[in-house]
C-alpha cells in the first residue's frame, strides 16, 4: 500500500496554513510596493509601509480573522482614496474568506444579495469599461470602489459557499454512517435471529416432547433429549463462528456458506422435530430426480442466493415444527436458469403470526431477503389447513 501523501491532497496543519498565508501577505506587499513608489505625493515611509501594512497582517487571517479584516479594509480605503494602491481591495477581500466561515456572522449576512451585487457590478464595469476624461469627476473615481465592492462581494460568496459546502458534505457522511450502522445491524439481527430460532425453536418442541414422556416412554424422551443435544451443539457452533466475526477487525475465517448443499440437513433436523418432509431440489443441468449429488456438484446459483435459500428453507421449517408439528411438509427449490423459487407448504392447523399484525419477526425476516434481490414473497393460511410460504428470487447464472 502506497501511504506517500501528495502536497495538494493531504491535510495541512494550522502552522502550515499560517506559513502559507504569511508567503501569499509578502507577495501582495511586494506588489503592492511597486505600485505604492510611484505615489510621490506621499512622504516615502507611508510608500512602504502601506503595502507591507496590507499584506503582512493576512498571515494571521486564520488567528484573527475580523480584525484582521476591519484593519486591512481602512487601510485599503486610505490607500485607494490616497492613490498608492489601485488593487488594496484585494487584501481584506483575502481576509474576509476566512470571515465568511463564521456561523455567527455568516449566518446574519445576506450571502445571496451579496453574491448577485457582485456579479451585477462585474458585469456592469465590464460592458461600461473605464471612464474618459471626458466624464464627469464622480464618474472617473467610481471604478475603483465598484471594483472593492466586486472583490469583497466575490470573496464572501465563494467563502460562504465551501462553508456550507463542507457542513453539507459533514452532514452527509454522517447519515451514511448512520445508515451503515443501521444496515448492519439489520443484517446481524437477521443473521442471529436465523441461526437461533431454527436450533432454539427445535429444542423447545423437543424438550416439550420430553417433558410429557419422561414417565410413561423413556425411550421416546432419551430420543428427544438427542435431539435437543445435538440442535444445541450445532447453535453453539454458529454462534461462535458469528460472534467470532463481530469481534474481529481482521479478515474473517473463509468458512462455506450455508447454501443449497445444507437443506438436506435443515430436512433431517425437522424430521426429528416430528415433521414428514419431502424434499425437492432441482437446479439448472440437473436431472429431476437428482439432488444432493447434484446440488454438492452443479452449484449454478450465486453464493447470496443459495444463502438466501438456504434462510428462507430454515425459517420455513423452523415455524412448521414450533406451530404445526406433527405434521407433513413438502419443500420445493427449483431453479430455472432466471429466478428460483422456493416453496414450504404444510399440513398443520396454519395458525401463524403473519408480518401484518406487528410479530412474526421471521416471515418479515424472509420477506427481507427476497426483496434484497428484487424477488417475491408471500405467506399465508391454505383453504381448511395448512400454511404455505412462497418466494422467488431473480439471479444470474454462475459456472
Amino acid at each position: 500500500m502506497d501511504d506517500t501523501h501528495p502536497f495538494f491532497a493531504r491535510r495541512l496543519s494550522r502552522r502550515q496554513l499560517v506559513m502559507l498565508d504569511l508567503v501569499a501577505g509578502m507577495c501582495f506587499a511586494f506588489a503592492s510596493f511597486t505600485t505604492a513608489v510611484n505615489a510621490t505625493a506621499l512622504p516615502p515611509w507611508v510608500r512602504i509601509a502601506i503595502p507591507f501594512a496590507l499584506g503582512l497582517p493576512l498571515a494571521l487571517r486564520r488567528l484573527w480573522p475580523l480584525p484582521v479584516f476591519c484593519f486591512t479594509l481602512v487601510l485599503a480605503i486610505f490607500a485607494v482614496l490616497v492613490d498608492a494602491v489601485a488593487f488594496a481591495y484585494l487584501a481584506p477581500a483575502y481576509a474576509l474568506y476566512i470571515v465568511a466561515f463564521s456561523d455567527r456572522v455568516g449566518v446574519a449576512v445576506p450571502t445571496s444579495g451579496i453574491g448577485a451585487l457582485s456579479l451585477v457590478t462585474v458585469f456592469g464595469l465590464a460592458v461600461a469599461g473605464v471612464p474618459r476624461d471626458s466624464a464627469p469627476g464622480w464618474l472617473l473615481h467610481l471604478d475603483k470602489p465598484l471594483l472593492g465592492i466586486a472583490a469583497l462581494g466575490g470573496a464572501w460568496t465563494v467563502g460562504r459557499a465551501v462553508q456550507e459546502r463542507r457542513l453539507y458534505a459533514a452532514r452527509d457522511a454522517e447519515r451514511l454512517a448512520a445508515q451503515a450502522v443501521a444496515e448492519e445491524r439489520l443484517r446481524i439481527a437477521r443473521e442471529l435471529h436465523d441461526v437461533v430460532t431454527h436450533s432454539v425453536g427445535l429444542i423447545a418442541v423437543k424438550a416439550g416432547v420430553a417433558n410429557h414422556v419422561l414417565a410413561t416412554r423413556p425411550d421416546e424422551a432419551h430420543d428427544a433429549l438427542r435431539v435437543i443435544e445435538t440442535a444445541s451443539r450445532s447453535a453453539l457452533v454458529e454462534m461462535r463462528h458469528l460472534l467470532g466475526v463481530l469481534r474481529s477487525t481482521s479478515e474473517p475465517d473463509l468458512v462455506p456458506v450455508p447454501g443449497l448443499a445444507g437443506i438436506e440437513g435443515l430436512v433431517e433436523q425437522a424430521r426429528l422435530a416430528g415433521v414428514e418432509v419431502e424434499l425437492e431440489v432441482r437446479i439448472p443441468g440437473s436431472d429431476d430426480d437428482s439432488r444432493e449429488r447434484d446440488v454438492r456438484e452443479r452449484r449454478r446459483l450465486p453464493e447470496g442466493v443459495e444463502l438466501s435459500v438456504y434462510r428462507i428453507v430454515q425459517e420455513a421449517l423452523t415455524n412448521v415444527a414450533k406451530h404445526a408439528a406433527p405434521a407433513r411438509c413438502r419443500v420445493s427449490v427449483v431453479a430455472d436458469g432466471k429466478n428460483v423459487r422456493i416453496e414450504v407448504v404444510d399440513d398443520g392447523p396454519g395458525r401463524r403470526a403473519l408480518p401484518s399484525v406487528g410479530t412474526g419477526n421471521g416471515l418479515i425476516g424472509m420477506r427481507e431477503r427476497a426483496a434484497m434481490y428484487g424477488g417475491v414473497f408471500e405467506a399465508g393460511r391454505l383453504p381448511g389447513r395448512g400454511f404455505r410460504v412462497f418466494a422467488r428470487l431473480p439471479y444470474e447464472e454462475v459456472s
